[in-house]
């Protein structure tokens, strides 16, 4: 488990092995070098899309384990976008139902977990050893009107993605054959989130609705988790042409471990994935690049043979699901720690790794929350 600042073995209380090398999890002979585990400790770390639990239902209604509290604890991570897609005729009644029900599991987790009104929030949860959890939403279906936006803000949402991968009243879907882009409703939702402060997030948007709603939000806006099409042919990521737009405007988009949206070739590894981060600082910078895994620790492959398939049958045939869908390297709890040692591997410096890891969307919320 990590704990304070300590840098020296016995201080921090790692098995130190080789060179340098920590092993941090009991239960793994993997190690991490020193300047990874330095890196990782002294970052305000965030994940712009990390559901606690993919199987959200079944985890809220049960007590936290020790093994659970100890994993989110040692993982490195600070603060975890808490979102899940929505959408359907009851989604105003479902958001009030899930803001209320996660809440609530915030606060009787207090021990392990500290909700986020504003950036300092997440600050001190680092300092209190805890994990900040971002309230957001993967649609906005439940904004009835532009007021909604407000009433949300205030029930602790702070992200909300304008659509999901289908046509909604704001816009169009990634995975929808026809983008129409952002609606005249869609036009009004996204001025009330920027009067509220709240993070407009495209990340499962059409092309066209998203190079609209980057247009139209005056404040800089997010693809909190989502990757580059010029390296793999997918709806669900994003052009170049995207990319450089919410770049202009100040953005920051979080790159995702989701095999599909990564790679079409065999094996798909974190060096797959770090390439998509190259890509993004290439075309526009160190500025611009986060972390928004599109997982909970542990990941989609070690879900039950049921839910595996629940979670299958809810997307069209386009989102091309393999055999796997979490990416080699990238998929248990002390994944930072392996994305860090590969932006080391290619000679990252250490102040551009920390941008990544946090330092980047830290900025953005800064400047957007109000």
């Amino acid at each position: 488990m990590l704990v304070g600042a300590a840098v020296t073995a016995g201080a921090a209380g790692f098995p130190m092995v080789n060179f340098g090398q920590y092993r941090l999890f009991a239960q793994t002979q993997r190690t991490y070098s020193k300047r990874a585990v330095d890196l990782v400790r002294s970052s305000l770390v965030i994940d712009m899309l990390g559901p606690l639990k993919i199987d959200m239902d079944e985890f809220s209604k049960k007590p936290l384990s020790e093994k659970d509290a100890a994993e989110f604890r040692a993982s490195g991570i600070n603060a975890f976008h808490h979102a899940v897609g929505s959408g359907g005729p009851n989604a105003y009644e479902n958001a009030l139902a899930f803001f209320a029900t996660w809440n609530n599991f915030v606060a009787v987790n207090s021990h392990v977990f500290s909700g986020v009104s504003r950036v300092s929030d997440m600050v001190r949860a680092k300092a209190e050893n805890k994990c900040a959890v971002i309230m957001g939403l993967q649609n906005s279906e439940h904004f009835r009107r532009p007021q909604d936006v407000q009433a949300f803000y205030d029930l602790g949402q702070r992200c909300s993605q304008l659509t999901y991968n289908s046509q909604n009243r704001i816009g169009s879907g990634s995975t929808d054959r026809v983008d129409g882009g952002v609606s005249d409703f869609g036009v009004a939702i996204i001025k009330a989130m920027n009067e509220a402060g709240m993070l407009v997030d495209v990340s499962h948007s059409g092309d066209r609705t998203t190079l609209d709603a980057i247009e139209l939000s005056p404040v800089p806006i997010a693809f909190t988790h989502s990757n580059c099409r010029a390296l793999v042919d997918h709806p669900r990521v994003k052009t170049d042409e995207a990319i450089i737009a919410l770049a202009k405007k100040g953005g920051v988009m979080g790159i995702t471990g989701v095999r599909m949206f990564i790679s079409k070739k065999e094996p798909t590894t974190i060096v797959d994935m770090v390439d998509h981060i190259d890509h993004v600082v290439k075309l526009v910078g160190i500025d611009h690049v986060g972390v928004g895994s599109d997982a909970d620790l542990n990941g989609y492959d070690d879900m039950s043979p049921e839910m595996q398939k629940m979670i299958r049958a809810a997307y069209k045939d386009s989102y091309a699901f393999r055999d796997k869908i979490d990416t080699d390297g990238f998929d248990h709890p002390k994944k930072i720690f392996d994305l860090t040692e590969e932006l080391i591997r290619r000679k990252y410096s250490d102040a551009n790794i920390k941008a990544v890891l946090g330092g980047n969307f830290q900025r953005l919320l800064g400047s957007t929350w109000k």
